[in-house]
Formats: C-alpha cells, structure tokens, sequence
C-alpha cells in the first residue's frame, strides 16, 4: 500500500489536548443513484466476528468460498459543545444531540432525507475545566455545559430507537491536574494519591527525555518534584502499574456502560506505558496490550456487545495490529486516511489501495478473524479534510466515495459531510456546525466565533454560489450537493451486503486516474469504481477468478460477474455489455455486479 501505511510510527502528536495528535442495465445509462429507494438498515454493527483509456484489465485475487467479511456500520464524531443548543445559551447540549438525532438518521429505513448513520462517537462529555474535555475533573459526572446523566439517558434511549449506537471518548491515559486525585497526589510524598501518577524523583528516575507525543518534554514541575504529563502540564499521567488506578478506570468503564453506553473511543491508548521516546518498543506495546485486554475482559461482564476503538496513532499496520489481539475492535487506520486524501487531492491511485488487503490479513491473524477497521477521512486533532483538499468539491466528493466504500467502520467527522473548513488551532477545526444562514436557526451554537467557516468567507461547499452554502439547509435541496452525496453513499450501504460486510480484494482497473476493488461477502461480489480525475474515462472490466463451485455455477449462467451498473452517482455512467468498456464520468463512483 502507499508509503504511509509500512513506514512505521508517526510518532506525531496533534495539541494538547489529548490525541496525539438506481440501478441500470448493461448497455444501458445508470439513473441517478438519489432515484432509487433504499432497503432497510440490517442491524450488525456490533456483530464481531497510468495507462490509456481502455487499457487491458486486470483479473482480481481469487475469493474463497467464505469471503473474510467485517461488520460495518456508519459512525458520526460529535463535538457536543459544537453541535446543537437546546437552552440558549450559545453552547451545544446533550438535549440539541437529542433533538438532532432525525438529521442523523430518523429511524425509517425509507427515507433519504437522514444521513442514515448507525453509531455516534461523543468527544469527551465528562466534567472538565476545558473546552475540549480532554482533561477531566471527575469520571462519574457529565459536563454541567453538556447537561446531566438523565440527559444522557434520554439520547441514548432515543438513539436506540433509531437503531444508532453511541460510544463516548473515555480518557485514562490521563486527568485534569485539576482532579482531586492529582490535588491530592502534589500534596506530598505520604499523599494517599501519591502512587496514582508518576513522580521521577519517587521512581528514582531523572526528569530528562522527550516525550513520545511530541510535546517535548513529558516532565512538569511541581512542589519540588517532576510528574510525567506526555501530553501538557495540566494532563497528568495515571501510573498503571497501580492495581488501584486500573481498577477504579475498569470501574468507571463498566458505570458507563451499565447506564446503556454501547462502548468507548479509548484516547492515547498507546500512550499508558508509552510516554517518552526512550519507551517505544515490542515490550512497551506488551505491557499496554495486557492493560487494554484486562478492560476489555471487565467491560464484557457490563456488555459482551461492547465496542471497543482505540486511537493508536500509527501508520504502520504492524504497529497497529497487537493492539486487535483481545482487546481493541478496531484501531483508527490513520495510513488509510493519508493514502485516500493523497489519492484524491492528486487525481491519481498510486499504490494507495493494492496492499490493503494483506494489512486486513494482517489484522485477521492478530484478531483471530475479529477485528473491524475503522477509516475516516480526519478528526478533531487534524485540519479539516476540506481544507487539506484546498476547497476542491469534486476532490471531497471522491474521498468520501471511497471512504464510504471501504469496509469496517467508517467514521465522520461532524460537518464534513458539509464541506466545513478548519486548519489548526485547534478552535478552528471544532467551529460550530453550521445549521442554516446566521440567525435562521435558533440551536445553532455560539461558543466560538466562526472564523474558519465566516459567512462570506470562501466556503469549499459552496458550488452554487451562495456564500452560506456550507450549512444542512442549503445543502439539503440540492441533489448535487455534498450533503446529498453523502447520503447517497450511506444509502448504499444499506442497500447492498457487499458493501456493507463484505471483505476486500485487490482489482486494478488498468488506469492509475481510477481507484477499485472489490466488496464480496458469501453470495455476492460487487465491483467499486471511482474516477478520481475530470476526464471522462473508458475502463475495460475484466473477470474476476473465483474459486467458489457456486459462483462458478452462476458463471456458467452466461453472466457476467461485474456485467451490470448496479449504483452510480452519476447517470451518465454506461457499461457496453458487448465490449466490457465502462464509461465513468468526472469524478463518479460506480458499483458493478451482476
């Protein structure tokens, strides 16, 4: 796959905060992809188990006759403080989530207007005296901004009347140095704390080194003495070779999950024994591999569904994988995420794709078959995707086309499906979601000043010419729109089982200005292909070799395998049944099958 992907660890740490950072006929046109209905949303998110136009194609990897599939379910990362205001006062509650839940997804399978995701990833909720939350205070209370735990109640109830499931970002790399623990623990050395951080002079060790986040150095004066922070001085450490410390963090795990929870997004989770560059290493993953398989065994008594994702910011999928043995579902595929954006911003697959199959291999073994991957374009530690492509709408369109085509667990960050702009600081990558025109609607936050996404301003969404195009109400209405293309690839998903379980194999489409592979799951193989240039181009679909004696039976049939253009997002989009050529306009994407 891309360089990115086998280069070992970034090592890159983002900010304080905590984060190191429809169907048509061979022969014929497709329809538009927003014409055809969509099919209900199967439930099994939380199950685990360079050449010219028309150049020659080339044949797929064979597939086995039980396809390696992942489950798959669309997630949402809300910045809560951002997202909507149910009381007035300028800042997102847990209550406007509630009364956004519809946008997210309604509920009935039958209706297009939601973007139909089934999983919400809540950043930090817990109470914090920051903005971000990445510090906490106190593990067992809801942030008074956000609301109160009967407030998260009812967003989970309903949410589960939606069929979405929610996780929560639980952070226990580290506290607020604000939180009674710490107070308690920079008292003294006879501090009944005192043992639940790391102090350098009571471990005689020398406050010296660099921290393996980035932050330089990982040590913090205090009352005479040196706790380690990997992060910043107001996020001290937890020391985890404390019995007490890993027991109150499985404690607060399982209160969450028994009040409905249906997992955690675990922040720094490399980090609990990694904290100085000097600590990188096999032993050192060890030793954070055993703590997160002894959560997990404690968070299956609360909730043997629970959905564990784990930020390991790493590029390399070696690095990534031990991390998937007993202990994470899926750890963010930040190489993914690289090699999808580079595809798109420069028009060109590259090696991109043709190795990711052997890294989900990879991940099968360490798993024993369990894991799911979770993609995503970027987050909340990272400039927006948006801005990263510089504004271009057909490049955003591309990149969530392939993300949402991938498999595992897709993840969005909130208003990327709009087209919201943000470069670092970090303020400017967490603006509030834009809702409406200023003033149209009364729940759109006000915390922070838009500065990034100005009204007026050069809005990337914006392919009409409204200068407030980069909101839901304007985008809505238009069938051509981000917004409307993100549904419409959401929707695809639920429509078909390939795409929404099926594991990956390689395909080449002959043309380095085309991005394909293919979805299989037991019964089905279905074809992906995206035009990432804005040429017109012609692709020769060649057959896939199949092992399986039922799909060779079915290719007895005379049909062929990818013969028909089941999905399109553009109507354009032709396959010649006779000669095999597809014609893929500008920057569509296409799913072939039979």
């Amino acid at each position: 796959m891309l360089a990115a992907l086998v280069a070992g660890c970034s090592g890159a740490a983002s900010d304080i905060e905590g984060g190191t950072a429809d169907s048509a006929k061979g022969g014929s046109a497709a329809s538009p992809a927003d014409a055809g209905g969509a099919s209900g949303r199967e439930d099994d998110a939380d199950a685990r188990a360079g050449n010219a136009e028309g150049g020659e194609a080339a044949a797929a990897q064979p597939v086995s006759a039980k396809p390696d599939e992942q489950p798959g379910a669309v997630y949402y990362e809300v910045f809560v403080r951002s997202f909507y205001d149910s009381d007035g006062d300028g800042i997102g509650d847990l209550n406007g989530l509630t009364e956004k839940l519809d946008y997210l997804n309604d509920g009935d399978p039958a209706t297009t207007d939601d973007l139909g995701v089934e999983g919400i990833w809540l950043m930090p909720i817990l109470e914090s005296p920051s903005y971000h939350g990445y510090d906490v205070t106190d593990y067992d209370r809801v942030n008074p901004d956000y609301g109160t735990e009967a407030d998260l109640q009812k967003l989970l109830d309903e949410a589960h009347k939606r069929g979405i499931k929610v996780i929560m970002d639980l952070v226990v790399n580290h506290t607020g140095s604000g939180h009674p623990w710490f107070r308690d623990s920079a008292s003294g050395k006879e501090a009944e704390h005192r043992d639940w951080y790391v102090w350098a002079e009571d471990e005689g060790r020398r406050p010296v080194g660099q921290s393996a986040a980035g932050s330089g150095s990982p040590w913090h004066e205090m009352n005479g003495s040196h706790y380690m922070g990997t992060f910043w001085d107001g996020m001290p450490d937890l020391n985890f070779d404390n019995p007490a410390v890993r027991e109150e963090m499985i404690r607060i795990g399982r209160h969450w999950l028994d009040l409905g929870l249906d997992g955690f997004r675990l922040d720094a989770a490399k980090h609990i024994y990694e904290d100085t560059t000097e600590d990188r290493g096999p032993e050192t993953t060890k030793k954070n591999v055993k703590w997160w398989q002894q959560f997990r065994a404690a968070m299956e008594e609360s909730n043997p569904d629970v959905y564990l994702v784990g930020e390991i910011w790493e590029n390399s999928p070696a690095a990534v994988a031990p991390y998937l043995d007993k202990a994470f579902d899926s750890g963010f595929n930040f190489g993914l995420a690289e090699g999808v954006l580079s595809a798109a911003k420069s028009e060109r697959a590259g090696s991109a794709f043709s190795r990711l199959p052997d890294y989900y291999k990879l991940f099968g073994e360490a798993s024993g078959g369990q894991f799911v991957d979770a993609g995503f374009l970027t987050n909340h530690d990272q400039d927006r995707v948006m801005t990263q492509l510089g504004g271009d709408g057909n490049h955003m369109k591309t990149a969530a086309a392939m993300l949402l085509t991938l498999p595992g667990n897709p993840f969005i960050y909130y208003g990327e499906e709009i087209g919201m702009l943000g470069a670092k600081p970090d303020e400017r990558i967490r603006e509030p979601m834009l809702w409406a025109e200023p003033g149209r609607d009364r729940g759109q936050t006000t915390w922070e000043p838009l500065i990034a996404n100005a009204a007026g301003g050069a809005s990337a969404a914006d392919e009409g010419g409204s200068e407030h195009a980069a909101n839901v109400a304007a985008q809505t209405a238009k069938p051509d729109s981000l917004l409307s293309r993100y549904r419409t690839l959401i929707r695809w998903r639920s429509e078909i089982p390939a795409l929404r379980r099926g594991g990956l194999e390689a395909y080449d489409p002959g043309d380095d200005r085309a991005a394909g592979w293919i979805r299989a799951v037991q019964g089905e193989r279905v074809l992906v292909l995206h035009n990432l240039s804005g040429e017109p181009l012609e692709l020769k679909i060649g057959e896939a070799s199949v092992e399986a004696p039922e799909k060779n039976a079915e290719s007895a049939s005379g049909e062929a395998e990818f013969g028909r253009v089941l999905r399109s997002t553009v109507p354009e989009t032709n396959l010649d049944a006779g000669s095999g050529l597809l014609t893929l306009p500008p920057y569509a994407s296409a799913v072939l099958g039979r």
